[in-house]
């Protein structure tokens, strides 16, 4: 698939979901879009603004969704990067289906001491289970995963980053890189997953409003 199919640009995503310029540069101004999804090209009519289609669709289709139940202040904070103000026993997280109980077990594994999980705790364990739920890693290859997560979140916590997932000759590894970039490896190097950290920063805040 090409780069220009992955976009949607302004005037047809406005015209798409009966929204003015002004309603979408206020969402902008509240941050409930991100400013990196305003992509500006060069087109045969001069500069265009394009938008990454499949996150701009999603978020559109949120944003009208939710905003006669919070305001854009709420809405702006359930999309943020920025982790909850979170602490959940640890019978809560599966009693509320936020995380699997394998997925939960692998964490407890490591940190035998952890009764109550701060938002970190279950963000650590969600991208782990969203991994886990997708058949790509194994339970095994789940301690990598938590490993990564726990080692450098940190530098990425009010970021747009990615974990990375790859697999070369049965042997597993896992980054996290800022998002966007380009990540080169070498040959024989095939990338499992790939999870956008702030994607789930926003699904795991809306399991928890729940």
């Amino acid at each position: 698939m090409s780069l220009e199919s992955d976009l949607i640009s302004k005037k047809e995503l406005l015209e798409m979901f009966d929204i003015s310029y002004g309603q979408l540069y206020r969402w902008k101004r509240k941050n409930l879009i991100p400013e990196e999804w305003f992509v500006r090209k060069s087109t045969f009519t001069g500069q265009e603004t394009f938008f990454p289609r499949e996150k701009i669709l999603a978020r559109i289709v949120q944003i009208k969704d939710m905003k006669d139940d919070l305001s854009l202040d709420e809405l702006a904070d359930m999309f943020s990067p920025n982790p909850a103000d979170v602490a959940l026993p640890r019978s809560e997280i599966v009693e509320r289906n936020i995380v699997t109980e394998a997925a939960l077990g692998l964490y407890v594994e490591r940190h035998k001491e952890t009764t109550i999980f701060s938002f970190e705790n279950v963000l650590y364990t969600y991208v782990l289970d969203t991994l886990l739920q997708t058949g790509d890693i194994s339970l095994a290859e789940g301690h990598i995963v938590l490993q990564a997560m726990e080692e450098h979140y940190d530098k990425f916590r009010a970021k747009s980053g990615q974990l990375v997932f790859v697999r070369k000759l049965g042997i597993a590894t896992c980054l996290v890189a800022s998002s966007p970039c380009e990540v080169y490896f070498e040959s024989g190097v095939r990338v499992v997953a790939q999870v956008h950290l702030p994607t789930c920063v926003e699904r795991l805040k809306m399991k928890l409003s729940i």
